[in-house]
């Protein structure tokens, strides 16, 4: 029988969370700031955000993600539970650590497009870097990924088809509100989106892999 977790390992797991979390939004706040685009999933928050400046990114990126955990909902009903509510505060810590990103990324010099794309390239580092923390949390998943598992539990499609499916489902819908918001433009989007959505899987990969088990001995009271 699997042991149960003692209450300093979950105070410790969600600890990590959290820093994940202000990590992954630092790393959005630094691509933004390259102006090439943003990842996939906060492609439509990044179009919004350009068009309704009344809000801030991280203001968009809250109601996105709970547009996301309505989704959720819609898709599992009785089977959604209710611990995954906890999404809605963490989408809200995300949004705010969202917009302290964007003040610290905009000291970053960014005066041509070699240094641009190397804000593209840096902020996808350390957005996968984040996520990989929170992978090693493994207390719950953001909203996003947890949308993704939804759609592939209904459907019995595989995890990181459907992922991929998303990510280019995303990309499109922000393409289509840009076109609809901008006079037929496509604003918000462009190589850093494609660069994004191409490496962050590739850099939680290797940041996971760099680390193998020692977040967990970390964690974990079986030490």
């Amino acid at each position: 029988m699997e042991k149960k977790m003692s209450r300093r390992e979950l105070f410790r797991r969600c600890a990590l969370f959290i820093i994940s979390l202000f990590i992954s939004a630092l790393g959005v706040a630094v691509t933004k700031r390259g102006e090439l685009g943003v990842s996939p999933i906060s492609s439509a928050a990044n179009v919004m955000s350009m068009k309704f400046t009344v809000l801030s990114l991280g203001s968009w990126l809250i109601i996105w993600n709970c547009v996301l955990i309505a989704g959720q909902i819609a898709l599992l009903r009785r089977n959604f539970k209710p611990i995954q509510l906890l999404q809605v505060p963490l989408s809200f810590l995300f949004g705010w650590f969202t917009d302290i990103g964007t003040c610290i990324a905009g000291l970053l010099p960014v005066s041509g497009y070699i240094s641009r794309l190397g804000a593209v390239l840096c902020g996808t580092v350390i957005l996968g870097f984040g996520i990989s923390l929170s992978v090693a949390a493994n207390v719950i998943m953001n909203s996003g990924e947890a949308f993704v598992k939804a759609v592939s539990d209904v459907s019995g499609k595989e995890f990181g088809n459907v992922k991929v499916i998303f990510d280019i489902s995303c990309v499109t819908f922000a393409a289509v509100l840009s076109l609809i918001l901008f006079g037929f433009k496509i604003v918000g989007l462009r190589e850093g989106t494609v660069i994004a959505a191409l490496l962050t899987g590739v850099c939680v990969k290797f940041f996971t892999r760099l680390s193998k088990e020692k977040p967990d001995r970390l964690l974990s009271d079986n030490t």
